[in-house]
């Protein structure tokens, strides 16, 4: 059984030394800059932390591990064409430094890159785990098709809106949790138990990036606040301002997001007073809490060792900046 910071270097260590050189090196560059920009490295920590609750070699969930992380840096790539974004994580975005024409073809490569690191997955094990990520990358797709079309639309509902950060965000999360324990061999009630822990930290975290849009700092988000508010974005905290306000006040917030001779800065700050006026921020901990602890419930739940659980719970608390 390994460490949480001992997985932690692991995965640092077996990203760092993907190869991923090649010709022609305007195929490869994009993608070694994309891969090293570094990040949370959450998706494979789940991997080989789900793996490490059930084996004592969590190493050899390291290639599966390193393509779902590669397979979610994919989808940033094409995600920034899809939005228009020149940075990501305070940096030139590969959409932004190369052009379309590099994010699609590298970000392509790094799609069929993932399925090649796959290929290494113990044999008795990869079924499974190539079931499992082909039905976790479709779900992730679903999910982005689901947000460009709500960019159109001003019916969107709650229950639309977590249903589309199920599969964009919390699904990946999950699949990854999932792949880790298959190749740890947890029976199905555990890898259920994971697969509730998972999805509902997926939704924790990304309930807490639509806060942290509005009201954290440029350094917690790695890009400037407010991304949202000015691309009137479907967030948990518009669509919870639109349900709280009286005909009025919903009209001056549609009206007030739509209305583009208003300067950036005085627009976000009117966007925030609303939303501090409806108590927005607080319906947003509060939800977040609530999706947080049905991920400890489902942790607590499983059937291990509670010093083998011990890692992966200290990774959800640091995700989340709890002490506890």
């Amino acid at each position: 059984m390994y460490t949480l910071s001992e997985l932690q270097k692991a995965v640092a260590d077996y990203m760092n030394h993907l190869d991923v050189d090649g010709n022609p090196h305007s195929l490869y560059e994009p993608i070694a800059y994309s891969i090293g920009a570094g990040g949370k490295r959450l998706r494979p920590m789940l991997t080989v932390l789900a793996c490490n609750i059930f084996s004592d070699n969590a190493l050899l969930a390291l290639p599966a591990a390193a393509a779902l992380e590669v397979f979610h840096t994919f989808t940033l790539l094409h995600d920034d064409i899809m939005d228009n974004a020149p940075t990501r994580r305070g940096k030139p975005s590969v959409y932004g430094k190369w052009g379309t024409n590099a994010a699609i073809l590298s970000g392509d490569a790094m799609m069929i890159y993932s399925y090649k690191l796959l290929q290494q997955t113990p044999v008795e094990f990869l079924p499974a785990v190539l079931g499992c990520f082909n039905y976790t990358a479709m779900t992730v797709c679903e999910g982005q098709q689901c947000d460009m079309s709500f960019e159109s639309r001003e019916d969107v509902s709650m229950e639309e809106y977590m249903d589309m950060i199920n599969k964009k965000t919390a699904a990946l999360l999950a699949g990854s949790t999932i792949i880790g324990a298959i190749q740890g061999g947890a029976d199905p009630q555990n890898r259920q138990h994971l697969f509730v822990f998972a999805t509902e930290l997926g939704l924790a975290f990304q309930l807490q990036d639509d806060l942290l849009d509005a009201f954290g700092t440029e350094a917690q988000l790695g890009k400037p606040i407010g991304g949202d508010i000015l691309e009137a974005k479907k967030s948990f905290l518009l669509l919870t301002a639109l349900q709280r306000a009286d005909g009025e006040s919903r009209k001056h917030l549609l009206n007030l997001l739509h209305d583009n001779t208003i300067a950036p800065a005085e627009k976000i700050a009117e966007v925030l007073r609303i939303y501090n006026h409806l108590g927005v921020r607080e319906v947003a901990e509060t939800e977040i809490t609530s999706h947080f602890n049905k991920a400890m419930e489902a942790l607590d739940a499983l059937d291990a060792e509670p010093e083998r659980i011990t890692p992966l719970r200290e990774l959800a608390l640091g995700l989340l900046g709890r002490n506890k």
